[in-house]
């Protein structure tokens, strides 16, 4: 199995360390042929107006589009969840227009606001997981069709809709696997 990390900028690198601590190769994806021969694509915490631009730039909206709509599982963190999302309140900056839910960005303050925080997820484990999160957004609404996973202060912040995987938080800068483990499960 290989995941596609698209590494236009964010932590791509953090994922790509998670997922070799899984036993899973991983390429990065810049450009629509590095899609290619991918099981699964992660898009990475980061700036998403920047990630929109450069997607744009690199013309990987309609091939990711494409891929997701015949299966293709992904997994958005934070700057990702945003992109996943048909809904950004206050914002019509290009996303990938995926998941039913609508997205509030930088919902919990901005950068000198990060926090880590021990979360809930009772669907994937008993014990709860550190997360963290660095301007992060926030599902605001979701659909019938979307599972929440997990709430911090009455906001969802991890979110499963058919092949698509949201977390507000940042998984990757933990040693803690089992989001990454979820995702790949998934897959299979």
């Amino acid at each position: 199995m290989v995941i596609g990390v698209l590494a236009l900028q964010g932590a791509f690198i953090e994922h790509q360390k998670s997922l070799a601590a899984c036993g899973v190769d991983s390429v990065q994806v810049r450009n629509p042929k590095e899609l290619e021969n991918i099981q699964g694509l992660i898009i990475p915490g980061g700036e998403s107006t920047t990630m929109g631009k450069l997607m744009n730039q690199f013309d990987l909206f309609e091939p990711i589009i494409e891929k997701a709509h015949i299966g293709l599982p992904i997994f958005g963190t934070c700057a990702g969840l945003i992109m996943l999302a048909k809904k950004i309140v206050g914002s019509t900056q290009p996303r990938l227009n995926l998941m039913d839910i609508e997205v509030e960005r930088n919902a919990f303050g901005r950068q000198v606001e990060s926090f880590e925080t021990d979360l809930s997820i009772p669907d994937l484990r008993n014990e709860p997981i550190r997360a963290v999160f660095i301007r992060a957004p926030y599902i605001k609404s979701v659909s019938k069709d979307v599972k929440v996973l997990a709430k911090y202060e009455d906001k969802i912040v991890l979110a499963q809709q058919d092949n698509y995987l949201a977390a507000a938080f940042h998984p990757e800068l933990t040693k803690d696997l089992i989001l990454h483990q979820h995702f790949l499960n998934m897959i299979r």
